[in-house]
């Protein structure tokens, strides 16, 4: 029986030049080694099957290796095979010793302790039930789902998410006016480019937010004035023009309110009597304390407000899972620019979210960490008061960070003495648009981010640099 070439061993990738095969072959493996793609150790194929993959005599191969270890390049056992001889690396220059900073330096080898917002406690992601819901679907899962699928991502899971934005946010969903998209990002890079072919010139944004989002309708060719915001938010009645805003409505990020009733009707109105359309950041939107839910924008007119949840707050930023609720006047538009299949979200991946969402997982995950959450910002409150009485913590009725107010001018102080001690948070004014005032002074501390066993250290050293 013919010997096939895709049977035998493992691959080695080898470009030849010359007519000579065996020096042609000695001089490949020897750059191979040289440049590093060959490290130290890797066994190489057999003479037969590298033979057999080159086209060449069993032999010649067989020569060369034999050469390439005399020379030192490669090693030879029997029953071990022929591998890349181990080499000592040449000595390398020390570099100069660093010039010494005019200033104190954080402490060597990153933060002891994260309190940056915007992430869940990570060590909580529940990989047990994860794992059950994934081995679920997967086992469910019709062939087809493994090929290239529908743009608006899996059925099953547009159905789940439909049921449950309806159920636990107020949102008015049909499975066919969802995408599902690679994070939030990915999602307002799609509808920034959808309103930009509709003419869209410009899309406001909040006085106070992530630059990242501002950046990426920049991007889009859309300009990106900022609201003003007095103590009640966002201003809405400054909006102008085609009426397109993004607004975190429902727990506004970083300062921590929730977008006032009047004001939440009045820029659906505006946005209707516009045209213009309200992209509604419905970033944590499931953690509430001392408050009752306050449902989704969407609510108020489905047809003028795009919906945009993830599931990075929830369950963990890697999943990569987000979704957008989009009007239907602007579905065909938002599919056409994601493309003709989902490439971006992993079919896998989301079956098990939706196996996740319908065996009724994620409530039982969203509520057990709603009430570790609870007691970790109870006990923020409580040492920011016991330390520090005169510092105001406000922005803690729901989500996952609070604002702590300092003294005016005095945050660029308390965050080094934060890098000194090995504490990494965030001030108000990274978050503040370029074309703003500086009017506030504080810190974003997220208290969902450490892990349990680092919640009391972080603690502690965030009492330690407030003044």
């Amino acid at each position: 029986m013919a010997n096939d070439w895709a049977t035998f061993g493992s691959d080695l990738h080898l470009e030849l030049r010359g007519p000579r095969l065996r020096a042609g072959l000695m001089d490949a493996l020897r750059e191979a080694v040289r440049s590093g793609r060959l490290e130290a150790g890797t066994r190489l194929p057999s003479s037969r099957s590298l033979a057999a993959d080159l086209g060449m005599a069993r032999n010649t191969v067989a020569d060369a290796y034999a050469e390439l270890v005399a020379e030192g390049w490669l090693t030879a056992r029997q029953g071990s095979g022929t591998r890349v001889a181990r080499r000592t690396a040449p000595r390398k220059q020390a570099p100069p010793p660093p010039e010494p900073s005019p200033r104190p330096l954080p402490r060597p080898g990153g933060p002891a302790h994260n309190l940056k917002g915007g992430t869940p406690d990570l060590a909580s992601f529940p990989r047990a039930e994860w794992l059950k819901a994934y081995r679920r679907a997967l086992t469910a899962a019709p062939n087809e789902a493994l090929g290239y699928g529908d743009p608006r991502g899996r059925t099953e899971l547009r159905a789940a998410l439909a049921e449950y934005l309806a159920r636990a946010r107020g949102v008015h969903a049909r499975p066919e006016r969802i995408v599902i998209c690679a994070g939030f990002v990915h999602g307002l890079m799609l509808i920034g480019e959808v309103l930009r072919g509709r003419g869209v010139r410009d899309v406001a944004v909040e006085s106070y937010g992530l630059d990242v989002h501002a950046a990426i309708l920049t991007r889009a060719g859309l300009g990106t004035p900022a609201l003003p915001f007095d103590e009640r938010g966002t201003r809405v009645e400054e909006l102008t023009g085609a009426g397109c805003v993004l607004l975190t409505a429902a727990h506004q990020f970083p300062l921590g309110g929730a977008l006032p009733p009047d004001r939440r009707a009045a820029v659906v109105d505006r946005a209707r009597g516009s045209g213009g359309f309200v992209l509604e950041d419905d970033y944590d939107g499931e953690f509430r304390y001392d408050r009752q839910p306050v449902g989704a924008l969407q609510g108020l007119d489905p047809e003028r407000v795009v919906y945009l949840g993830t599931a990075s707050k929830s369950l963990a930023p890697g999943l990569r899972l987000a979704w957008m609720v989009v009007p239907e006047s602007l579905v065909g538009e938002v599919v056409a620019a994601k493309g003709a299949v989902d490439w971006a979200s992993s079919a896998p991946d989301q079956l098990a979210f939706a196996e996740f969402l319908g065996s009724g997982a994620y409530d039982r995950h969203v509520r057990a960490m709603r009430l570790r959450y609870r007691r970790r910002r109870d006990q923020l409150v409580a040492a920011v008061a016991a330390h520090s009485p005169q510092t105001r913590v406000s922005g803690i009725a729901a989500g996952l960070h609070a604002v702590l107010a300092l003294p005016p001018g005095t945050e660029q102080e308390v965050l080094r003495a934060a890098a000194w001690h090995g504490l990494a948070v965030q001030g108000v004014n990274q978050f503040r648009r370029p074309t703003v005032e500086p009017t506030l002074d504080g810190l974003v501390v997220g208290y969902a981010t450490p892990p349990d066993s680092g919640w009391q250290g972080a603690l502690q050293a965030l009492c330690r640099v407030l003044p």
